[in-house]
């Protein structure tokens, strides 16, 4: 069984995994300074509750945005579960995509994981759109390669600055105004006015942007935890996948794995 762990900035996912097949999932806040062995405490608990026996696991997988957690989660991989684990992009590793950049160190580990998956399962040109701690756009060829895109500050990052900054503004949901209208009446339905339905016009935007810079149709693909509440709203998104980080994993793995 695989162990498929996914470092975001917010979070972090820990991933069973059986072939294709993703058996259970856990998060966890991200934390750099978080030990082997904490990690290990908390992830056997979740294990036993779920009768699953830490020697089934035989492999394991990072990807991580937040280096300084990498030392400790390796170390947790090699003293707990007795494996050596595979690290997107250390030296060696074959991503099965091409990274079209004049500096591919530069493409971040998570965006590099999902085109991997998204490119596996769907054809033509892609967009993925993640809605993380960042929104990113990530642009992947029909050829397999990937070609960059765009960063955005999350949907989260802003209405927390808007809180934060403004001395009278509420803390509000992310949600659109219960009247669906632009237009709002009072403090909070226009500040979710703003909020909302300005993030239904970066994606639309930037994702016409983009289609017209390529000069080709494209597919757009969602994933992250916001994505399917930003597909009722829009038709600018194609399809959701809430797993695309995880079936990345689980791909780089399989095309990596030795006899």
């Amino acid at each position: 069984m695989l162990l498929a762990i996914d470092v975001g900035n917010t979070n972090i996912v820990f991933a069973l995994c059986a072939g294709d097949e993703i058996c259970q999932r856990w998060r966890i806040s991200t934390d750099r300074n978080r030990t082997a062995d904490e990690y290990a405490v908390w992830l056997n608990q979740l294990m036993s509750l779920e009768g699953v026996e830490r020697a089934t696991i035989d492999a394991a997988i990072i990807a991580t945005v937040v280096p300084p957690t990498l030392f400790n989660l390796q170390h947790l991989c090699r003293k707990y579960f007795s494996v050596e684990p595979l690290v997107v992009g250390a030296e060696g590793v074959d991503l099965g995509l091409r990274i079209d950049l004049p500096n591919p160190s530069e493409a971040g580990a998570d965006r590099i994981v999902n085109a991997v998956a998204a490119h596996a399962a769907f054809v033509g040109d892609l967009i993925v759109v993640d809605f993380g701690t960042a929104t990113t756009f990530d642009v992947v060829g029909a050829d397999g390669s990937y070609r960059g895109g765009a960063i955005a500050p999350g949907i989260n990052l802003s209405m927390d600055a808007l809180y934060n900054a403004a001395a009278r503004l509420p803390r509000i949901a992310v949600e659109p105004p219960a009247d669906g209208r632009v237009v709002g009446r009072g403090t909070v339905s226009a500040m979710q006015s703003g909020v909302f339905w300005g993030y239904v016009g970066l994606i639309e935007g930037l994702c016409a942007r983009i289609i017209s810079e390529v000069g080709r149709p494209m597919t757009v693909i969602a994933t992250g935890g916001l994505a399917t509440l930003f597909n009722r709203h829009t038709a600018a998104i194609d399809m959701v996948d809430g797993d695309l980080t995880i079936r990345g994993l689980i791909r780089i793995h399989s095309i990596n794995k030795r006899p």
